[in-house]
């Protein structure tokens, strides 16, 4: 309706389906209307909920509009009814639903954008997972993808956004109770979406996300108000770290003082020079850098000349609560001859950000005054006072010999020029040498009275001292000057030295072979090892000196380089080398020990259940057959057919028991000892499954299937899987309640395909989840009839043989769910190019 006020946007966001956030838009509508507004349904899905469906009482609903859609009748919101109503509030829901074909737009946050327009006011809802940006999260997070999106800035644009939040387990039980979905959706979605992993990691992205509009508002209304300081909302600790010893002392520290506030963050910032000159040790601040994140916190690098003006900003850009400093590593001459530090500096520009001066070991004990190598090649320093001490004659005997065509003033000049090049060729010492050169022959031959080391003038004693200052002063820029070019030129090569094995590392080759020689290519040595610290050849590596470096790789360990003498520089960078190597060879050793270790568990568990049968499982069913077969065999009793029958059967049973445990003796005994292969191969989950079911005795509890078509094969014996789920699902129908149901429910996690054996039992304590895989532990059952507890302990020893898991789970609403975990089959395609 031209001429009125845009309307206000209000989102109710929630991290899954069933949270709650129809029924809060609906009560929302109902408050509003209470306060004599306006208030239309525009759009709702209960979904049959009861609860829901209620709170429509008393709301008065705008007819959906009917369309047609490949020969079938569709209904959907009604745009145009909307806009003629031209209600102050308008209801919708699904704010990501996309349009029956035929409307006027495509996508339901286009309609509600045009009431909006029209001056509406607009209560919507979405779910989390519907959000553009995180689409792909969290399709890798539950394994469904979501094809009905809504762009991000549609949703940061409401006026209102309000996080309608629940807990996983909460949902869950709310699911169970049929609060959510129909009854026969219940299970399944139990055990796909609504799993309590896939519903905490979408609770925590959806907090995530409102935290994140939250900060951007707070951020907003600070600048419009004009407020720069920092507001106290949460403690955000910033540590200033330089790369030196120091570093993991201050980290720790401001760790500490984190933890001591909940819902802090850590944020440490190296202070990087702007003119891309790296003074700190790249593997000192990479290792901080770890640290730092060990420690949830978050590592940045920040450009800047003015340290204490660079950290300052940072903090207040970040709304930094704390800073956390190290003291001075100068000594008290080195203070007294500079003046006040860093530390001191950003103390008195602080403001209100709390300052942290902690000291450390290293503190006072830096150098008294920093050491610089010559910037100047060996030509130039033997250059550079030969210079100085022939230039200035030549040219006394150049004007001498020219004497009246220029005045004292150009004559000084030319003094200057040839001082400030000795000065360029040969650095400070040779400009001080030229310069006294200089001014001594100006003074006798070129000013009065000539012939005569005399000064008559103030002028004349300005131009001497002139001499000197600009010697010393051009000498000192080209001596800077020359530094800063050699050590832009050395950060430059470690840092793309580094960078080429930063790519190495990334693109996975990281064997030790594989550092090694990517070690000796990079500082263009002739050979690269790693020899014993202790033996013949790491005694001999430390000796050989120039020809060889020797850089520590763990505590046992030393990375041996040989051909040509490295810098210090080089040493730096091979130390971070050196860290990578040691790290591949740290992972290489416990790989080994893990490989080596592995069969021995193995071999335990093996050992363990074999014992356990033959000791328990195996006398049951040689006690009833014997029992039966004497019975028969007896001359004292007369039986009667029936009886007969009865031990026969009793004896058959017994026998067929008695061969399926020692069928799965052998083979256990042969997978330990390993001499028997496993047959893995694709294996069909609707095949097997049916065919352990026949192998159950009769039951009184309905077994149900769901899903097991839908999956792909997955890599596993077939024999031994059919073992495993008859064991499983024997165990369910054993606590599952007569009248209730046993569900099989199969689905897909990212390349494992689960099979959940569900049952409505009454489940398992946390604390007893692992105890009921041991052999015999029934958790205190003390009735034999019924088997020795060993199904459990065979079925995961046997899961796991096949590379997969067994993992019991709550059922929610009470029981427990048997979850079987395998790998996905590979594909013909995959198998063939392998």
């Amino acid at each position: 309706m031209p001429g009125r006020r845009p309307g206000t946007l209000k989102v109710f966001l929630g991290a899954a389906p069933g949270v709650g956030k129809t029924y809060r838009m609906l009560d929302e509508g109902r408050r509003r209307a209470r306060r004599g507004m306006d208030v239309v349904v525009g759009f709702v899905e209960c979904h049959k909920r009861r609860y829901t469906e209620e709170m429509l009482d008393g709301l008065e609903t705008v007819p959906r509009a009917a369309r047609e859609y490949r020969g079938t009748t569709f209904t959907d919101m009604d745009v145009d009814a909307i806009l003629a109503r031209a209600p102050r509030v308008a209801l919708i829901d699904e704010l990501a639903h996309t349009n029956v074909p035929g409307g006027r737009n495509t996508k339901r946050w286009r309609d509600i954008e045009e009431l909006l327009k029209a001056g509406i006011d607009v209560v919507t809802t979405v779910n989390i997972q519907h959000l553009e940006s995180l689409n792909d999260v969290v399709e890798k997070i539950t394994g469904v993808p979501q094809r009905e999106t809504v762009p991000d800035e549609i949703v940061r644009r409401a006026d209102q956004i309000e996080l309608v939040d629940m807990a996983g387990e909460a949902l869950r039980r709310r699911m169970a109770h049929g609060n959510i979905y129909a009854p026969e959706k219940v299970d399944a979605a139990l055990a796909n979406y609504f799993r309590l992993g896939n519903l905490t990691a979408l609770r925590e992205l959806a907090l995530l996300w409102v935290a994140g509009r939250v900060d951007e508002a707070l951020q907003k209304y600070r600048f419009e108000h004009g407020i720069g300081g920092v507001w106290e909302t949460r403690e955000r600790v910033v540590v200033a770290v330089t790369g030196g010893p120091e570093g993991e002392t201050l980290i720790r520290r401001a760790a500490r003082i984190v933890d001591r506030s909940a819902g802090g963050d850590l944020l440490a910032v190296h202070i990087a020079r702007s003119d891309g000159l790296m003074d700190a040790s790249p593997a000192a601040l990479t290792k901080q850098r770890e640290l730092v994140e060990s420690l949830g916190g978050s590592f940045h690098s920040v450009v800047g000349d003015h340290i204490p003006t660079a950290l300052l900003d940072f903090a207040r850009a970040e709304d930094a609560t704390q800073l956390v400093m190290g003291t001075s590593r100068r000594g008290h001459l080195l203070r007294f001859l500079t003046g006040r530090g860093v530390g001191e500096t950003t103390v008195e520009l602080s403001g209100d950000i709390d300052v942290h001066m902690i000291t450390h070991e290293r503190a006072g004990r830096g150098r008294l005054l920093p050491t610089r190598r010559s910037s100047l090649s060996r030509v130039r320093k033997v250059a550079g006072p030969i210079a100085g001490l022939v230039l200035p004659p030549l040219l006394t005997a150049v004007l001498a010999t020219n004497r009246g065509a220029l005045n004292l003033t150009s004559e000084a000049l030319l003094f200057l020029l040839t001082v400030v090049g000795v000065a360029c060729i040969g650095g400070v010492v040779s400009a001080l040498l030229a310069s006294i050169t200089a001014s001594l022959l100006l003074n006798y031959y070129f000013i009065p009275p000539i012939g005569q080391f005399t000064i008559s003038t103030l002028n004349n004693a300005l131009a001497l001292a002139a001499f000197a200052g600009v010697a010393v002063t051009v000498a000192t820029i080209v001596d800077r000057s020359l530094r800063l070019s050699r050590r832009a030129a050395t950060a430059t090569a470690e840092a793309e030295t580094l960078s080429s094995l930063a790519g190495d590392v990334l693109r996975g080759d990281q064997t030790v072979q594989g550092l090694l020689d990517h070690t000796r290519e990079a500082f263009g040595m002739d050979s690269a090892e790693l020899t014993s610290r202790t033996g013949p050849e790491g005694e001999a590596a430390a000796g050989e000196g120039a020809r060889s470096v020797a850089v520590p790789v763990g505590p046992d360990d030393l990375l041996v380089l040989t051909g040509r003498r490295l810098d210090a520089s080089e040493r730096r960078v091979l130390t971070a080398f050196a860290g990578h190597v040691a790290a591949a060879l740290e992972r290489a050793r416990l790989a080994e020990a893990a490989a080596e270790v592995e069969p021995v568990k193995a071999a335990d568990r093996m050992r363990t259940a074999l014992l356990a049968a033959v000791s328990h499982d195996l006398r049951t069913p040689i006690a009833s057959g014997w029992a039966a077969i004497s019975s028969l065999r007896s001359r004292d009793v007369e039986f009667s057919e029936e009886d007969r029958d009865e031990l026969l059967t009793t004896a058959e049973e017994s026998m067929a028991k008695l061969n399926r445990l020692v069928d799965n003796l052998l083979d256990m005994s042969r997978l330990q000892a390993g001499a028997l292969t496993l047959r893995l191969q694709p294996t069909a989950l609707s095949e097997i499954t049916p065919l352990a079911l026949d192998t159950l005795p009769d039951s009184p509890v309905h077994i149900t299937t769901q899903g097991l078509e839908d999956v792909p094969d997955i890599l596993a014996d077939p024999p031994l899987l059919e073992r495993v789920i008859a064991n499983l699902v024997t165990n369910a129908v054993r606590h599952t309640p007569e009248g209730a149901q046993v569900l099989i429910n199969a689905s897909v996690l990212a390349s494992r395909v689960e099979l959940r054996i569900v049952d409505r039992g009454p489940g398992l304590p946390p604390s007893d989840r692992e105890r009921i895989f041991e052999p015999f532990q029934r958790l205190g059952d003390t009735d034999n009839t019924t088997g020795l507890g060993l199904g459990l302990a065979l079925s995961r020893g046997l899961t796991e043989a096949m590379d997969g898991l067994l993992i019991p789970e709550d059922t929610p609403g009470g029981g427990l769910t048997m979850v079987v975990s395998l790998p996905v089959a590979p594909s013909l395609e995959a198998r063939a190019v392998a």
